[in-house]
């Protein structure tokens, strides 16, 4: 029987946290709920990015998602070999989530690399600083790309055309304001 494609994205953020002083004091504002007359976030069309460029994925309340594709930033042949040693060597785990009293497990394999835990969808990973060395080169490699600093790292692995995520905003506030993630995407497409 073929092989079912496998694929996995690595994604590496950025963050620069806004910390209040000690000597500023608290604004004393009250929260007041007003339902939104339309959907905030938007789900953009459905298309296929494959040409290099810069591409404006959506505008929302939190400001506009960009993308910036780089076909052949690792070269094939070396792309291969990296996937096949990140799939041996890299601890994949699965999350189990739970929704309105429903167990579900979420649909595909995951690990985290950073210093500090990191909380998404109410789920936190805990600190890993143990990086792969290939995962520790491929991360100075982009940053010396980009210019942007990186401090942490999850790996995604979608096992076969089931496994996905859904449209999200990388915008947890451990993230920063205006967070830059990079993303590589070994194996199928």
């Amino acid at each position: 029987a073929p092989k079912a494609p496998v694929a996995s994205s690595l994604a590496l953020a950025g963050a620069r946290p806004a910390w209040r002083q000690k000597d500023q004091p608290h604004a004393q504002k009250q929260f007041v709920f007003e339902k939104p007359l339309e959907v905030e976030r938007r789900v953009p069309e459905a298309g296929v990015i494959d040409k290099p460029g810069v591409y404006e994925l959506s505008k929302g309340p939190t400001g506009i998602s960009r993308i910036h594709l780089i076909p052949g930033f690792i070269d094939s042949e070396q792309a291969d070999w990296m996937f096949e040693q990140l799939l041996q060597d890299i601890p994949w785990g699965q999350r189990t989530h739970i929704r309105q009293e429903v167990s579900f497990e979420e649909p595909r394999l995951t690990s985290w690399y950073g210093e500090l835990p990191y909380t998404y969808s109410r789920i936190t990973m805990q600190p890993n600083p143990n990086w792969h060395p290939l995962l520790t080169m491929l991360k100075e490699r982009i940053e010396e790309f980009t210019g942007h600093t990186f401090n942490s790292l999850l790996c995604n692995l979608y096992r076969h055309e089931k496994d996905s995520v859904d449209w999200h905003s990388d915008d947890e506030p451990s993230l920063g304001k205006n967070p830059v993630i990079a993303s590589l995407s070994f194996g199928a497409t």
